[in-house]
């Protein structure tokens, strides 16, 4: 995917960092170079006004600088939040789909990258970068520079159930729960049909993980998808919420045709694997 020595870019497309998380950003820069790449951080990263290190079309500039510069090999975004769909109107998916790159992001950068695969058919992955400083680091960043740099299958590689069904295989579309239903009625939504669905969260108990699946449900994306693959929803397990959420999936889906498997080898967790929205998947 990657070679010694390219050049990679450090955006943020959602909420600013804090000013006090630059020495963590610092040491990620320090990681990347370690491994072998060259990162430049875009101007856009840490906080200017409220939640903001720029307005939307600056931080949405920001990143077709780096589609722009055929220097720039991958581009990793490292935030997080909220404020992502804001930057959408102001990208420009011709010149993506012309200078396409590696792409990497998670949480609310699910807005971003199912709109980069439903304007360009441009796969991403959904990966939050700085795991590589988290308290799992030396296992992330072996899993990382050989899946980048030597084209293993470390980072995808992930365990799983099946909850129904015993096979799934497809293009993976989806991501946080929440952000991915930012993209409800917009023409950055991509398309259900045939797709494998994936779901993971954060937050969330019960009624607003009822609130999201149901949305999903009236939508039609549950008599289309061709499967479902469920990450880990962390409040939800944290506290061991009941009905579970595989039960919740279950019973709104109720469709026993519909495969539907779950790991906990992704999501918002510091240990967390990859998936590629976009890309194939076969369970």
């Amino acid at each position: 995917m990657l070679n010694i020595k390219d050049k990679v870019a450090i955006v943020g497309c959602s909420n600013a960092q804090l000013k006090t998380a630059r020495p963590k950003i610092d040491t990620l820069v320090e990681v990347l170079e370690s491994i072998g790449l060259q990162p430049i951080c875009s101007d856009y990263i840490y906080e200017k006004y409220s939640v903001f290190s720029g307005s939307g079309k600056e931080r949405a500039d920001a990143l077709m600088k780096f589609y722009l510069d055929d220097s720039i090999k991958a581009i990793f975004d490292i935030s997080g939040g909220n404020v992502a769909n804001e930057v959408l109107e102001y990208l420009d998916f011709e010149i993506i789909k012309k200078n396409p790159k590696l792409f990497f992001g998670y949480s609310d950068l699910t807005t971003v990258i199912n709109a980069i695969y439903s304007k360009t058919e441009i796969s991403s992955f959904l990966y939050q970068i700085r795991n590589l400083i988290y308290d799992h680091g030396e296992e992330q960043i072996e899993n990382f520079r050989k899946t980048i740099l030597e084209d293993k299958n470390d980072l995808l590689n992930i365990n799983y159930r099946f909850l129904q069904g015993n096979s799934i295989s497809g293009t993976v579309v989806g991501g946080n729960i929440r952000c991915f239903l930012k993209l409800a009625g917009t023409p950055y939504m991509p398309s259900f049909k045939d797709k494998v669905l994936f779901l993971e969260s954060l937050g969330g108990e019960v009624p607003l993980m009822t609130t999201y699946l149901n949305q999903l449900k009236q939508m039609g994306a549950f008599n289309e998808v061709k499967g479902i693959i469920l990450g880990t929803f962390t409040e939800m397990e944290e506290k061991q919420a009941k009905p579970t959420i595989e039960q919740l999936v279950l019973d709104i889906v109720n469709n026993k045709e519909i495969p539907i498997a779950k790991t906990e080898d992704i999501g918002h967790g510091s240990n967390s694997k990859a998936i590629v929205i976009g890309g194939e998947i076969k369970l």
